[in-house]
């Protein structure tokens, strides 16, 4: 039997192929309109109304009433982290990394939404500011708060090491949410998502295509603010890596705690305001 090469010869037309005109897969003519108005005020004269410290390397999780505000504060050092949301009401409607990233970009900013999985497909919370929107992109491609991460977990840490890790981002955020639902781990577990990684700083190599990752530019006082768009459960995890920069061998990265705060609007800030309704396809050809 002849082996074939893996390395395939170019054809005659292949910058002819290459060169095919390039389109945006959702225009923002179709997204359904953001008054943006609004969010930029529903903020003013807001009160909060509750905390959470989210301890150095480990996770928990809060919920936050629709209409309300919740922000991810930094509040001692450069740190990052791997953010989880359901629909409080219903665990099966979780935040959609993917389709996040395929209506909006890599890296999301103010003005962009979280939206849910299917069969639900709504926007569950809209981002009202952030104060590392002067970031933008740098030299190297990468910008801050991806949807483009998976978040770090014992299996691969298992399979590329062969050691076994269980303080980072996929199990904080398993314990959190066993623990604030009361439910087993191995329940919890079928829930936990692909994440937000709020603050990190991230990107795509130019020449290799492969996703990289550099220290964050987050400093105490920096925070992202969101508007809950329907009733939330979210769970947060400091990540063990710090603010995600290059590793020193033999030195364990600096860790600090994040906040979480939630927000009551000022009375009238919600007039005419609707939570969003779940995607109005039934399914057809045997889809629920």
């Amino acid at each position: 039997m002849t082996s074939r090469s893996i390395s395939m010869p170019e054809p005659e037309n292949a910058q002819t192929r290459r060169s095919a005109r390039k389109e945006t897969v959702y225009a923002v003519g179709q997204i359904p309109a953001l008054d943006m108005e609004f969010y930029q005020n529903v903020g003013s004269g807001a009160e909060k109304v509750s905390e959470l410290t989210i301890p150095a390397r480990d996770g928990g999780a809060f919920e936050v009433p629709a209409g309300h505000l919740f922000r991810i504060v930094s509040v001692e050092g450069s740190q990052v982290g791997d953010f989880n949301l359901w629909n409080s009401d219903n665990l099966s409607e979780h935040f959609y990394s993917g389709k996040t990233r395929a209506i909006h970009a890599t890296h999301i900013s103010t003005g962009d939404r979280l939206w849910s999985s299917m069969p639900y497909l709504r926007p569950m919370a809209t981002i009202t500011y952030d104060s590392l929107g002067w970031y933008g992109w740098d030299s190297d491609g990468c910008g801050i708060h991806d949807v483009i991460g998976t978040r770090c977990d014992p299996y691969t840490r298992r399979m590329i090491t062969g050691e076994d890790y269980d303080h980072c981002c996929h199990s904080n955020l398993v314990r959190a949410l066993s623990a604030f639902r009361k439910i087993s781990a191995k329940e919890a577990e079928g829930y936990v998502h692909d994440v937000m990684n709020v603050f990190m700083c991230t990107g795509f190599d130019v020449e290799s295509h492969e996703y990289i990752k550099k220290a964050s530019p987050v400093r105490p006082g920096d925070f992202i603010e969101f508007f809950a768009e329907i009733n939330l459960l979210g769970a947060l995890s400091a990540c063990p890596g710090g603010d995600c920069g290059p590793r020193v061998p033999g030195q364990t990265p600096k860790c600090y705690p994040l906040k979480v705060e939630i927000l009551r609007p000022a009375k009238g800030a919600l007039n005419g305001w609707k939570s969003p309704e779940p995607s109005p396809y039934k399914g057809k050809h045997g889809m629920s």
